[in-house]
Formats: structure tokens, C-alpha cells, sequence
């Protein structure tokens, strides 16, 4: 079997960003920029106040105090939107707003807070401000310069930036489509309730947390639905994943009586890759290409299924975006309990992450580990990762954590 390293390597090294199209910047948000940006602006376009006050000259008011302020003449006011219509001059000033150009002439400018408000004379009771609160033309961005590179994930900053320099439209990474289908004659959809209630049949979690995934990160889910353990029925969900950038199967892959899905891969002509991997959960892991698109095999109880998601398909959608930032970066937790493994595999243990007095990150875990129970991914912020030679950890000890999610570092207060 492979490690979870050589796994992931040869999982993502075939994997390549996906073609190029040009959307609204508002449908750009949470994609990859394919293109890079020049602004064809100067930003800002003039000089302009940071704040309220008045316009002067730093040499007019280096004697200004509290109980000896400096009184010049207020020439004009200038609001944001307005523009200047004359220099200040020795003795003189200008009343200005945040935002509005500074008058030639005008080096400071001087908070509202430090004078008296005056509107046909001001007194400046403060020199804190001397040469201070302008903002100078192309501090920014300068006309002709690259604002943003290929590959720059989109967020709220990138998406403002992009506007201010009128970027309508940009070129990003498509979408990846990823279809999905779990398998069982056992499993069945929420509408079969009814016959869940009186145990003959199981309804199936993997199609929605599946769906949910995708879709977080970043890809587009194509729900092909369940299939029945029938090699037949197997081959037809296969064969409709066609025009699907990813496909992605659940269950069906370990060696019972009644797993097809490598059989169906044989008949297919699919390569595989991987197949078993040093872990839990999710050792039976499958990987291979199905006519030129990558197919991947997780296993069938629903946290295997959500764990490998995150090892192994997540990082392929974001490379299908064209993300560099793949996996999840591990961070050290001290365990706040002992934790004790059984085989010799990598374990991925769900965990609860808190941030104590002193800073540190400590862990525990959510309750019985096994891998159908499902609420212990629920409650889970983090896998906590054990590796395979220290199969006894002391609480105290340190591990290190995947943390899931953006609510994985949230806290219930605002500090410092």
C-alpha cells in the first residue's frame, strides 16, 4: 500500500488548470484570475486629503500649540468631488474633506479635531500633523502597471482592486464539473424514508455531503445518482460521467463479495494509479484515468468518504481552478487527552480545536472514531493527524491537525 504522501503525489501530478473563459467581475468572486491585469489608471488620480480638516503649508503652523495656536486665512472650501480653485499661499488655508484634491501650494493636512472649526479664519492648535494626511497621486497604482498576476485566487480585496481600475470582465479557470454516484443496493434517496424507518434499506449521506463538498470547493456537482453493486448498472454510471471534467465514485471498492467498481475499470481500460493507501480512515482508495479524466475511487462509509474527499479531491479541484495553494496546511495542537491507535496506518482522527489561555491550540476528540459514525465529522473542526509510529500519544503531547473549514478559527469574542 501507498503512504498518504505517494498517494497524493500521484493522485495530483496529471492534474492541469482547466481552459480559460472571460466572466462579469462579479461572477469572478472565489475563482482564479488566468490573466494578468494592467491598470490603464493612475490611482489616485490626483493628490487628496486622508481626512477632514484643513489644507496648509507644514512651514505655517510649526509653532501651533494648544495655548498658542497658529490662525490663517480660509480661502475655500472643497468637498470630495470638487476640485480646488486656487493654491494656498503663506498665511492662508483651505477647509477640506476626506477624499477631495489638495490644493497646489498645500503639503499637510490637518484633522478637523486639532482647530477650531473656523470657516472664514481657522486656529491650528496642533503640529502632529505637519507634513501628513496626503494621499499622494499613484501611491496605489501607477497607469500601466500589473495589479494582479495570473493565478491570483479572487476575493473581496482582488475583486476591489479590479473594479477600481475598471476591470468589467476578466479572464479566469473554468469551474471544474465533477460527477459523483454512490454505490449499494442497500443505499437509497431521502424520498425512501419509509423504508430506511423499518431497516431494510440505508439512506444515503455520501450523495449530499458529496454534493456540498464539491461545491465548496469550488467545483460544479453533477449528481449521476445511486447505482445498484451490478457490474452492468455500474459501466452505465460510469459511461454518463462522460463530458465531466472529474468523476468521482463512492463505495463499491474494497474486496467484499459484492465490489465491482475494479472489475467495471478493467472492462473500462482504466489505469490505476493507486489503489490502498496506508491509512484510516480510507484505505481503500482507488485512482485512475477513464478516457483521458481522472476518476477516483473513495471508499463507502460516510467519514471515509469525507476524509479523502479532503486529502485527495479537494486539492484536485483546486488544481482544476488554478490554485497553487492545494492542501490544508498543518498546524501543531497539543492533545488536551491521550490518544491510542490501533493498525499501522496514518490516522485521521476528528477532533476538536480550541485556543487556550496562554495561545497554544489544543485538541480532542469528538467521541468514538469509527469510521459510519458520521457526527464525528459533525462536530469536528480539524482531523487530527496521527502518523503511523506512534501508535500511544500522551496528552500534552503535540500532533499536528488539518483544519477544516472557514469557521475553523473562529471564536466566540473579539481578541486581541
Amino acid at each position: 500500500m501507498l503512504s498518504v504522501a505517494e498517494a497524493a503525489d500521484r493522485i495530483i501530478a496529471g492534474i492541469t488548470p482547466l481552459g480559460v473563459e472571460r466572466v462579469a467581475l462579479l461572477d469572478a468572486a472565489g475563482r482564479v484570475l488566468a490573466s494578468p491585469v494592467t491598470s490603464p489608471l493612475t490611482l489616485p488620480a490626483w493628490d487628496n486629503a486622508a481626512m477632514d480638516g484643513y489644507a496648509v503649508r507644514a512651514a505655517d503652523i510649526r509653532t501651533a500649540r494648544g495655548d498658542a495656536p497658529v490662525t490663517l486665512r480660509v480661502l475655500e472650501t472643497v468637498a470630495a468631488g470638487a476640485f480646488p480653485s486656487q493654491p494656498v499661499t503663506a498665511g492662508s488655508a483651505t477647509r477640506i474633506m476626506t477624499g477631495a484634491p489638495v490644493p497646489n501650494g498645500a503639503d499637510s493636512v490637518v484633522r478637523v479635531e486639532d482647530t477650531d472649526g473656523g470657516i472664514e479664519r481657522v486656529a491650528i492648535r496642533d503640529t502632529r500633523d505637519a507634513l501628513r494626511n496626503v494621499r499622494r497621486r499613484g501611491e496605489d497604482i501607477g497607469k500601466g502597471t500589473q495589479v494582479l498576476d495570473r493565478g491570483q485566487p479572487l476575493g473581496a480585496a482582488q475583486i476591489g482592486v479590479l473594479a477600481s481600475v475598471g476591470a468589467a470582465a476578466v479572464d479566469v479557470y473554468q469551474r471544474p464539473r465533477v460527477a459523483f454516484f454512490a454505490s449499494g443496493d442497500e443505499i437509497v434517496d431521502l424520498d425512501r424514508l419509509p423504508e430506511a424507518a423499518a431497516g431494510t434499506k440505508i439512506l444515503t449521506s455520501n450523495s449530499y455531503t458529496l454534493h456540498t463538498m464539491i461545491r465548496a470547493a469550488g467545483g460544479e456537482p453533477v449528481n449521476l445518482g445511486i447505482s445498484p453493486d451490478d457490474p452492468a448498472a455500474l459501466r452505465e454510471h460510469f459511461e454518463r460521467s462522460a463530458g465531466c471534467d472529474l468523476l468521482v465514485t463512492s463505495a463499491g471498492i474494497s474486496a467484499g463479495e459484492y465490489d465491482y467498481v475494479r472489475t467495471v475499470l478493467a472492462v473500462l481500460g482504466v489505469q490505476l494509479d493507486v489503489w490502498k493507501v496506508r491509512m484510516r480512515p480510507g484505505a481503500p482508495l482507488g485512482f485512475g484515468w477513464l478516457h483521458g479524466r481522472p476518476w477516483i475511487g473513495l471508499p463507502g462509509n460516510p467519514v471515509s468518504t469525507m476524509v479523502t474527499f479532503e486529502l485527495f479531491v479537494r486539492p484536485m479541484i483546486r488544481r482544476m481552478l488554478g490554485h497553487t495553494q492545494l492542501y490544508r496546511r498543518p498546524v501543531p495542537v497539543t492533545l488536551a487527552e491521550p490518544v491510542s491507535i490501533g493498525a499501522k496506518l496514518t490516522h485521521f482522527l476528528r477532533a476538536v480545536v480550541s485556543i487556550d489561555g496562554d495561545g497554544t491550540a489544543s485538541a480532542r476528540l469528538t467521541g468514538p472514531q469509527g469510521s459510519g459514525i458520521l457526527t464525528s465529522m459533525a462536530r469536528a473542526h480539524a482531523l487530527l493527524i496521527v502518523p503511523e509510529d506512534r501508535p500511544q500519544v500522551a496528552a500534552g503531547e503535540t500532533l499536528h491537525a488539518l483544519l477544516l473549514g472557514d469557521d475553523a478559527e473562529l471564536g466566540p469574542r473579539f481578541t486581541l
